[in-house]
């Protein structure tokens, strides 16, 4: 509260706002949970640039803005090594220059003096704060640490030109009406095929796949919009539509997915492909209408960027060899576990790829259909026409199947459907969502299998996590401390193999051109692969799910868990401590974690 008043009395010093309005402002804040100064702008009491110029006169901090060029940052100052990318866009701020022992920064916040504070502890500089307001740091961090502007500025900057010269007309892009009504379809089409709307949406399309990103959000807010990018499992903001543009954009996204454009009311899924640096991209369209608009979402699909190759999905060899001997069984369940989006599907088709011969018929049913392998018959689930994964499976088993891949198990039909293919002469391979491998036991217990039946059917039970991978080029050593390091030994489970405490190094993120700034570049699975051997199946048939009796043999006989695999990683530098530490927890039952 003391900073929000701090603000409030300059503004009010300034002949900002008025009594009444700081007042209103405050409420506002308050109700909202939103800084004081974004309450004042949604209010229309000022404008950012106001705040910013009351800021710097009345607390004697200089203002930097683009058009002064003091947010025009120089490059090759090693400005980026400071301060990151992430660090900037959370904190809003940007390193400006470095004049001796003292780094000037642009902060939206110039009076958080615990965010100085930080900066201060963290880059070991003293700290010389420069107000500049939120737009303009986001829009100057997208300059600086992208290398130049971005894809999507300079299409928005080039509308933005032919407008003002008259090239086009401030009508042409229509705000599309908001209400809960069916919007007009003519108004809509309009809006959609605008040449300006069309080259924005290309934009945001090839910005992101230069990017390496998988998922876009593009999101409506009352006052303004949102566009990130999902790098790596990390969303990253990029600069956002127009608000004026937003309901066309959504409405060109829905023509090319064959959605209704005039129906706002309703969620809607939908796919449409486009060919990007001479490669196919799909992306998968999910669209929802929220209080300010509608949220969309794309999942992006890029063939060229799957390499279904075994040896590169981040298996250590002794987990390779039991997940392949599981697969050349002739029949059994082998089930793969873990959240959505992490890499399931992709390990499987990659198991599948290495086992794939013309001998062998091998049908998949999925929802959706992600990767198209040929010599697989790949069905896509359709449940509105009755078309379920039990309806798929019943009928896979007459079309004499050597190799089934369901999507996944969600009920207990499929369950059992798979339980019989498995126990009639098949090789089933489908997933779960559980949080660990052992735990698949318990779920398909739950579903209703027969604890007898699953000792006998059920060859591996795996689970995965995906981790992302330190950039090569500018990844920093550095010496793990005492408890650090204890716990990476302790946990990796490698007993008499584990290295020599004095000659281990860790790495940690840095930032460079190569990587984006973010230290990172792609992502790597984590596993653990619990083959099912004799004492497991005598464990399963006379105690159920027992989870702690499975472990203990299972690490008894040389398997390890995801944490273990995690650690591996560290220890060899490919990926950081606290990432392993973000996507693993501690098993109950694990001897290897006490």
């Amino acid at each position: 509260m003391n900073q929000k008043m701090q603000l409030a009395d300059i503004l009010v010093a300034s002949a900002v706002i008025t009594a009444d309005q700081r007042d209103k402002a405050l409420k506002t804040a308050a109700t909202a949970k939103c800084l004081f100064g974004e309450a004042v702008v949604k209010l229309g009491f000022a404008n950012e640039d106001s705040i910013a110029v009351a800021l710097s006169k009345q607390m004697g901090i200089p203002y930097a803005s683009r058009e002064n060029k003091i947010l025009k940052v120089e490059k090759g100052q090693g400005l980026e090594k400071i301060i990151t990318e992430s660090y900037s866009r959370e904190h809003l701020t940007l390193p400006l220059f470095l004049d001796e022992n003292v780094l000037a920064v642009a902060m939206a916040e110039p009076d958080n003096v615990m965010l100085q504070d930080n900066l201060r502890v963290m880059t070991r500089y003293e700290i010389q704060p420069f107000v500049a307001t939120k737009s303009q740091i986001l829009k100057a961090i997208d300059e600086f640490y992208q290398g130049g502007t971005s894809l999507i500025e300079k299409t928005v900057d080039e509308s933005d030109r032919q407008t003002a010269a008259g090239g086009g007309k401030d009508d042409e892009v229509q705000e599309i009406d908001t209400s809960d009504a069916r919007l007009d379809l003519d108004q809509a089409m309009s809006g959609a095929k605008d040449a300006q709307v069309v080259a924005l949406v290309n934009a945001v399309l090839k910005q992101a796949v230069a990017e390496r990103c998988s998922d876009i959000h593009l999101e409506a807010y009352d006052e303004k919009t949102s566009l990130r990018f999902r790098i790596d499992g990390v969303l990253y903001e990029r600069m956002a539509p127009p608000k004026k543009t937003f309901n066309a954009v959504v409405s060109r996204l829905k023509i090319l997915s064959k959605l209704d454009i005039a129906e706002r009311r309703l969620p809607q899924d939908g796919t449409f492909s486009v060919k990007l640096q001479n490669r196919p991209i799909d992306l998968r369209v999910s669209i929802c209408p929220t209080v300010y608009g509608e949220k969309v979402v794309m999942r992006i699909l890029d063939k060229g960027a799957v390499e279904l190759n075994i040896d590169k999905m981040g298996f250590e060899p002794k987990q390779k060899e039991d997940f392949l001997a599981a697969a050349a069984s002739p029949h059994g369940l082998i089930f793969l576990t873990g959240p959505t989006g992490s890499g399931k599907t992709t390990t499987l088709y990659a198991v599948l790829n290495t086992i794939k011969t013309p001998e062998m018929n091998f049908m998949t049913i999925e929802d959706p259909v992600e990767i198209k392998m040929e010599g697989l018959n790949q069905v896509q689930v359709r449940a509105n026409i009755g078309l379920t994964f039990a309806a798929a499976l019943r009928s896979f088993l007459r079309q004499d199947p050597d190799v089934i891949l369901v999507g996944e198990v969600r009920d207990q039909e499929t369950a059992q459907t798979c339980l019989r293919a498995a126990l009639t002469g098949h090789l089933v391979l489908s997933t779960l969502h559980t949080n660990d491998a052992m735990s698949t036991v318990v779920r398909l217990i739950d579903l209703g299998i027969e604890p007898f039946l699953l000792s006998s059917s059920l060859c591996l039970a795996a689970a995965q996590r995906l981790v992302r991978i330190l950039c090569p080029h500018c990844k920093k050593p550095y010496k793990p401390a005492g408890p650090e390091l204890e716990m990476a030994i302790r946990e990796s489970q490698l007993g008499d193999k584990a290295p020599d405490p004095n000659s281990v190094i860790f790495y940690q993120p840095r930032g460079c051109d190569k990587c984006a700034r973010t230290g990172y570049s792609g992502r790597r699975a984590i596993y653990e692969i619990y083959r099912i051997i004799p004492e497991m199946q005598e464990i399963i048939y006379k105690y159920g799910g027992d989870l702690a009796r499975l472990r203990e043999v299972a690490h008894r006989s040389g398997m390890w868990s995801l944490r273990a695999s995690g650690w591996r990683k560290v220890l060899i530098g490919l990926t950081t401590a606290e990432e392993v530490l973000s996507v693993t927890t501690l098993e109950g039952g694990d001897p290897g974690s006490h």
